[in-house]
């Protein structure tokens, strides 16, 4: 294992590891459904990507590395895909987000934004 090898791969562990702990402190700091649920999303995502990085450069083998990059890949698009359908499913169930939407609704009479 080469020097950059040990100097890089603990960073992107610590990192990948601090990014998830942010997520999970998101996830209950932030006030609504939609606020903690792009939290989690974003910072999880990035954070495994980063942990699973880290273990690629600590692997020795070819056959450990491409299981870690398809595991990789499996997150990179299942995560977000996952988390678009959570936040659709909700608002068509009528969870309403906080926030900003209620800014805009009391800006134009209550009327509702139009679709686009």
């Amino acid at each position: 294992m080469t020097l950059i090898q040990q100097l890089i791969a603990p960073l992107m562990l610590i990192v990948g590891s601090f990014l998830c702990l942010t997520g999970a402190i998101g996830m209950l700091r932030f006030p609504d459904f939609f606020t903690r649920v792009h939290a989690t999303s974003v910072t999880e995502t990035l954070g495994a990507g980063l942990i699973l990085f880290g273990l690629i450069f600590l692997s020795d083998g070819l056959v450990e590395v491409i299981k870690l990059a398809l595991i990789l890949l499996f997150l990179l698009i299942t995560g977000p895909t996952a988390v678009h359908a959570l936040a659709k499913a909700a608002l068509a169930a009528g969870v309403v987000p906080d926030g900003e939407t209620k800014k805009i609704s009391s800006q134009t009479n209550g009327e509702p934004p139009l679709k686009r």
